[in-house]
């Protein structure tokens, strides 16, 4: 439930109290004494709120006491949070010098003896709710607890590719599926020929269904069966359109070079039915394919056979493999008797517990720890997912009460049915720290199945204040990393696909039930069956474009995310948007992606508690009211995709907290100064600016960290030497763009850890200005250079380069010598260059002694979308801010 934050909340709260603009504020606006009595009261309430949510579902009224904290702490915050608006605006305007702004300052409601009233009176009214609150915590007899020690263990992260050596107990599952692939199919019911062979596996959730497919699909014996492989996650929607895209896209991976692929994905979506059934022949006419559908939820029969009737077009021996839950969905598309995966045996449960809940060989040391372990896993009724969460919770945690008091804990007592969120889940998320159990529930805002990109959760729990460095120090992309890293560790994400700067990820069906369980009272996903939204709601999702209306949307001011995740789905209503900014003048996030609104209203500036505005992939808007340079508090602003939009609004300097900011315009000439004046950015990205021949010549964009230029098709140089802090370099499809722009000057020291050049196609040889990043470069991409004759001989001294890729250099020949003096090299991909592949064949070719020692290694084959993901993860980098 909601109220398992509030500890967090509490103590967040109270470090926002304790800071010095809080401090310097209180004191010259006179309620001083207010916010002291505040943060006594609030100390003395933290200490008993640990003992409070373990004691909730025990003792009556204890759960509403804990809401009454949560709402009066949120109140506080936003109070906190309008003295931080102001110190903002002073720095605005002492900064600008400007008498007008000054005037125009002291005249508006945010001058000193306004804001003074104002804030006193909220102060005071927050100060007596909390009094009483807390007076009437008093009944309950709450303990003291005053420290969260649930300490968090990370493993390390890895690809999302299945080791097979690394599932447990599914050898005999995998060779029975296998040869139920290998057995000729017999005809249809007055299909003849034309059936295909449907094989369904169901089982329960977690019960590792999809496992077991990814298995038999990365089998080497199935490459040898079918022409052609596809896999297509289906999940709750079954949307025909989608899934014949899906389709399409899966065997353009599987038969195309990744960049044709990619290129042939963007298009597609703009074809009609009719045209994508005409692909959908195209691809699979003729062929022998395995063709995957994963998760399927819908028991629409005249759905499924109109798909059924689309893909009958392969060649005689196809198979079609479905996972899901239901038996009756099963019956209904399976051709032969339905696979029913069970659970997992008591010693297969066992091992796959001991796995992840202990490092290799060190449960010897701990023989009693394994006994309760056992007891353990039983209760998990052979759900991997159950047993691998339980274990991963545990993992390094060697205290024998914790293990007593999990192993005897009621949840275990619960009556539960077929789809209920599985105990162990519950438990292990009871177990986390309070901060990570508040930024999970964020998961629910969003569609299951949905693949997550890292910079989502920067710019959505960094809007909420979650990713707080305990030495101060730390950057907020950093304390992300470490979240996400945290809960993967935890097995509640899986998927998990890292390519330096850029992580992807996904979460569990049940993993996904369950956010949504915890944060029912607070976050909901509004959709064509939303009726009503309550009061209490502070963060919305909405994700079907007819759910939208004036009615359904709370009079409160609660309302502190508007979220649209999904692509295609957006707002076209400017009444709608004016009632909302109106009406949530709290709002944190405000993202309107693939949204149709022509204009922007000026009162967007009263939404100065504001820390995200997406406006991506809006088609229609032109300009940009330039009131939103008074949003003060701006984290991200994200106008990428905006193909109409013709300027930048004026007075972008002012955006002072300004961290991300992703653009699309187009104009040809950028404010080097107002760019210059944002100290705090990190990320720049420009896409699609068709008309800019440069970025800047001379201001200094000091701070900035990360810089993605695509599709901009004007632009001659990139300015290097003026960003001394550049770690991250993304650049593709820049036609006029010389690479080899430093090569008469010296070689300038950089600072890059991670590199990617894309479609270079006359580059002949790779730039010499990369060698100045010898000591940091740790990822290294070269796509589509179709010119690229040789690698240089300096490669080899980049010791710190960890995953290299070089895709689509068909006249690449040779490898520098010395290939083996990159010690650090842990993933090394080379495709689309024939014969350097054939030269690193293993054991066969000239230059395996030098690459034999790499972790990971793949040439020359068919990754069923592995790199085409990575570009297009690239290509979306931002979208979702």
């Amino acid at each position: 439930m909601a109220e398992s934050f509030v500890f967090h909340i509490a103590e967040s709260l109270l470090q926002k109290l304790a800071s010095y603009v809080s401090e310097e504020a209180s004191r010259a606006y006179d309620v001083y004494e207010d916010l002291q009595v505040i943060k006594g009261t609030l100390s003395i309430v933290k200490g008993v709120l640990l003992d409070a949510e373990e004691k909730k579902e025990q003792k009556h009224g204890l759960r509403e006491w804990l809401m009454q904290i949560q709402n009066v702490c949120f109140d506080a915050e936003d109070v906190l949070d309008g003295f931080e608006c102001q110190n903002l605006r002073k720095q605005v305007v002492k900064a600008s010098g400007s008498t007008r702004m000054k005037v125009g300052h002291f005249f508006s409601s945010s001058n000193s003896l306004v804001f003074r009233l104002s804030m006193a009176r909220q102060i005071k009214h927050v100060r007596c709710r909390l009094d009483k609150i807390a007076a009437d915590g008093n009944k309950f007899g709450l303990e003291r607890i005053s420290v969260d020690h649930r300490l968090v263990q990370r493993r390390e992260m890895t690809y999302s590719h299945i080791d097979a050596s690394g599932v447990i107990g599914r050898d005999n599952d995998r060779e029975e599926i296998i040869k139920l692939l290998m057995q000729p199919h017999p005809h249809g019911d007055g299909d003849g020929d034309k059936s295909v062979c449907v094989i369904p596996i169901v089982g329960l959730g977690g019960m590792g269904k999809t496992t077991l497919a990814k298995l038999v699909f990365n089998d080497k014996r199935i490459d040898e069966l079918f022409q052609l492989k596809m896999w297509v996650c289906v999940s709750d929607d079954f949307d025909i359109r989608q899934i014949i895209i899906k389709i399409i896209n899966c065997a353009s991976a599987s038969t195309s070079a990744p960049s044709i692929a990619l290129a042939h994905h963007e298009s597609i979506n703009n074809l009609d039915i009719e045209q994508l059934q005409s692909q959908l022949r195209h691809k699979l006419s003729g062929l022998t394919y395995l063709l995957v559908l994963d998760d399927i939820w819908n028991d629409d029969r005249a759905k499924w056979i109109e798909l059924n009737d689309l893909i009958k077009v392969g060649a005689v021996g196809s198979k079609i493999l479905v996972t899901t839950r239901s038996d009756s969905i099963a019956s209904m598309v399976g051709t032969v008797p339905s696979y029913v995966l069970e659970g997992l045996s008591v010693e297969n449960c066992l091992s796959l517990f001991v796995k992840w809940a202990f490092k290799e060989g060190e449960e010897k040391k701990y023989p009693n720890l394994v006994d309760i372990g056992k007891e353990m896993v039983k209760k998990c009724q052979g759900v991997p997912l159950a047993v691998r969460t339980l274990g991963s919770s545990l993992f390094l945690n060697f205290d024998l009460e914790r293990w007593e008091f999990v192993r005897d804990h009621e949840i275990w007592n619960l009556n539960q049915k077929k789809d209920d969120i599985l105990p162990a889940l519950k438990l292990s998320y009871d177990q986390m720290p309070s901060y990570l159990r508040q930024c999970f529930a964020y998961f629910s805002l969003f569609p299951k199945d949905f693949g997550h990109i890292g910079s989502h959760f920067v710019s959505l729990w960094g809007s909420f204040g979650l990713l707080r460095s305990p030495s101060g120090s730390q950057k907020v992309e950093n304390i992300a990393r470490q979240y996400i890293a945290e809960l993967h560790s935890r097995s509640f994400l899986e998927d998990f696909v890292d390519f330096g700067h850029v992580y992807y990820f996904k979460v569990h069906d049940l993993v996904h039930d369950l956010a949504s369980y915890v944060a029912k009272e607070e976050f909901l996903v509004v959709d064509s069956r939303t009726r009503n939204i309550p009061k209490q709601v502070r963060h919305l999702s909405v994700v079907e474009n007819d759910s939208l209306s004036h009615a359904l949307f709370p009079k409160s001011r609660s309302v502190r995310t508007i979220y649209f995740p999904m692509f295609g789905v957006g707002l076209d209503s400017e009444a709608l948007m004016d009632t909302w900014i109106a009406r949530y003048k709290y709002l944190r996030v405000l993202h309107l992606s693939d949204s149709s609104f022509e204009t922007l209203p000026n009162s967007i500036a009263k939404l100065e508690h504001l820390r995200a505005l997406n406006l991506a992939n809006n088609c229609k808007i032109k300009r940009l009211p330039h009131s939103i340079c008074k949003l003060q508090n701006l984290q991200v602003l994200s106008l990428r995709g905006c193909m109409e939009l013709q300027t930048l609004p004026k007075g972008l300097g002012m955006l002072m907290s300004l961290r991300k900011f992703y653009i699309t315009t187009k104009q040809s000439i950028l404010s080097e100064d107002e760019f210059a004046r944002l100290r705090n950015l990190h990320t720049l990205s420009f896409e699609y600016c068709d008309n800019l021949k440069f970025l800047f010549k001379v201001a200094q964009v000091s701070s900035l960290e990360v810089l993605i230029v695509q599709s901009c098709g004007s632009l001659e140089s990139l300015p290097l030497h003026i960003l001394p802090k550049l770690e991250s370099l993304f650049v593709k499809r820049c036609e006029r763009l010389n690479l080899s722009f430093n090569s008469e000057s010296p070689i300038q020291k950089l600072r890059m850890k991670l590199l990617h050049l894309e479609h270079f196609p006359r580059q002949q040889i790779l730039p010499q200005w990369i060698e100045g990043a010898t000591n940091t470069l740790q990822t290294l991409f070269i796509v589509n250079f179709h010119s690229l004759e040789m690698l240089p001989e300096w490669l080899t001294t980049m010791t710190h380069v960890k995953m290299l890729h070089i895709v689509n250099c068909p006249r690449l020949l040779y490898f520098p010598s010395d290939m083996n003096r990159l010690s650090a090299l842990e993933d090394l991909d080379i495709d689309g260059c024939p014969e350097l592949c054939r030269k690193c064949q293993p054991l066969s070719g000239e230059y395996w002694s030098s690459i034999a020692h790499i972790k990971r290694v793949s040439f020359g084959e068919k990754k069923e979308g592995k790199l085409l993901f990575q570009t297009q993860t690239w290509i979306r980098l931002g979208l979702r801010d």
